[in-house]
């Protein structure tokens, strides 16, 4: 009977796992082999060129310039969309009368907050390049200029871009994490909440000893998934800014540098020695994270 189960088992697992193996590992196994050679794309027998590519990256100031812009993100997106995620989730479930029940029309700005995950991340990065517009077209520019004063350059002052391109990438994820902290809340038993509403806690003493300690995993995860957006994010630098991640490099990001020395440059060893390394910076934050954040789990 045993033995029957095993391969009932082995069998309903075969199908995923190779289709899992073909189409993800052996992609990144590769990858890490064309890293060590000069391939260009277009020649049947790359050479073997060891660990030059990686020499190459120590070198290479717009690519660390790239990584120095993900470690921003990597420290800025998380924490600023989980904070934002968490106030209004924390309102809309347990912001009414006593902290036991959400404010009216919750289910009206559940979907208000996660109307942005609906739209494609390109359709996305179209709409904030007419949003940040230096002229009078442009939504946050016209008032500044009906008053007389200078337009800023969101997308063309060096020190600026980035802050805009992260202020976007806060706006569409927030929504996400709106409603996955509000299903975390709605799941905490509501007598936990009215015992501490009777026990004199209310706002901020409410959420920090009551709701964030019961919802420290999903908080976790979603801190793990930022983290990894923040070091994979492309589309949204490459669409909006000048130059693919200008001006003069200032909003670059690895992704960026992987996809302009491979289909641009046509460096693909090159570029795999980046997604490489890319690799294990997302792999590293990952185990991390989970490392610092492990904790008690609290039973409810």
């Amino acid at each position: 009977m045993r033995h029957g189960r095993t391969r009932f088992v082995a069998g309903f697992l075969a199908v995923p796992v190779a289709l899992y193996v073909i189409y993800v590992i052996a992609p990144y196994a590769q990858a890490f082999h064309i890293a060590f050679t000069d391939w260009r794309g277009v020649n049947a027998d790359p050479r073997f060129v060891g660990t030059e590519n990686f020499e190459r990256l120590l070198a290479d100031d717009v690519f660390w310039r790239a990584v120095g812009h993900n470690l921003l993100l990597l420290v800025l997106l998380p924490l600023l969309t989980i904070v934002i995620a968490l106030f209004f989730a924390f309102l809309l479930n347990a912001g009414g009368t006593g902290g036991a029940g959400g404010v009216r029309g919750s289910r009206f700005y559940r979907v208000v907050f996660f109307f942005p995950q609906v739209l494609a991340v390109a359709v996305v990065a179209v709409l904030f390049q007419q949003v940040f517009r230096p002229d009078r077209s442009g939504m946050l520019n016209a008032p500044l200029i009906a008053m007389g004063l200078e337009p800023v350059g969101f997308l063309s002052d060096t020190d600026v871009a980035l802050w805009s391109i992260l202020g976007v990438l806060v706006w569409q994820a927030v929504g996400f994490y709106v409603v996955l902290f509000s299903a975390g809340i709605a799941s905490i038993p509501r007598e936990l909440f009215e015992a501490a509403a009777i026990d004199g806690a209310s706002g901020p003493p409410m959420f920090f000893r009551v709701t964030l300690p019961l919802l420290w995993d999903t908080v976790q995860v979603g801190w793990i998934y930022l983290g990894i957006l923040a070091l994979d994010v492309f589309a949204i630098v490459w669409v909006m800014t000048a130059e693919q991640g200008g001006p003069d490099h200032s909003t670059t990001v690895m992704a960026a540098e992987i996809y302009r020395n491979a289909f641009e440059y046509f460096k693909f060893g090159y570029a795999c020695a980046m997604g490489v390394v890319l690799f294990f910076f997302t792999i590293g934050f990952a185990a991390l994270a989970l490392r610092l954040s492990r904790r008690e789990r609290i039973e409810f």
